[in-house]
């Protein structure tokens, strides 16, 4: 809109950049660079994000005069409100079946299940053996949905950061939230460095799990 004149820098005030670290992992740097340079140099600009990588920081380093760091322990950053869980799933090809056996035995509103497929996907759409790729961009990120009281971890996040994320998905806006992580052995690591980044222990799924949602 810069570019096309359809947006006028200098009636531009403030400029924020929510979810900076995603952004910049996604490939936008060179866009949020252009848009810096095109903005006036007396302007607020607010820069948010879920974790402060090297490329966040230099952001503020080149286009942010004087800028005000508001930045939160790694052990103020656990989700209170949110019972967190995990279940020993001995076999990859057992996650089906073990989630089918929770939404038996559990009443639930709505949930959220998380899965890391994309690789996959991808491979077998390349290959040929998917002709057909339909996909969405739904992230762990800017979801807010008042029932959901449930998040699964069908598969472990492959960053602990992105753990926050997910979790947080459910007991928005006061309500209770269960997350339920499904680990196998391969797993094991990946929970130790969850459990070990947020300073938290996450206790085996209990037999009374239904009265906690």
């Amino acid at each position: 809109m810069l570019r096309r004149q359809s947006l006028r820098p200098d009636n531009i005030k403030m400029f924020v950049l929510d979810e900076a670290d995603e952004m910049l992992s996604r490939g936008f740097k060179d866009q949020i660079y252009d848009i810096f340079q095109l903005l006036p140099g007396k302007i607020q600009v607010g820069v948010f994000s879920a974790t402060m990588p090297p490329e966040a920081l230099e952001i503020t380093r080149k286009f942010m005069n004087k800028p005000v760091r508001i930045l939160v322990k790694r052990d103020e950053l656990t989700l209170e409100g949110i019972k967190q869980f995990y279940v020993n799933v001995e076999k990859e090809e057992w996650k089906l079946d073990t989630l089918c056996d929770l939404y038996e035995t559990l009443a639930i509103t709505q949930s959220v299940i998380f899965v890391n497929t994309r690789d996959i996907i991808m491979r077998e759409f390349r290959s040929g053996s998917s002709r057909v790729l339909i996909t969405t961009d739904l992230l762990a990120r800017g979801i807010d949905v008042q029932q959901v009281s449930l998040v699964i971890n069908y598969d472990l996040p492959t960053q602990p950061e992105n753990y926050l994320h997910r979790i947080g998905r459910s007991g928005r806006f006061g309500r209770k939230g269960v997350a339920i992580n499904f680990v196998t052995r391969e797993d094991e690591r990946m929970l130790f460095d969850i459990q070990k980044f947020y300073n938290v222990v996450i206790e085996e799924l209990p037999a009374n799990v239904a009265d906690l949602l």
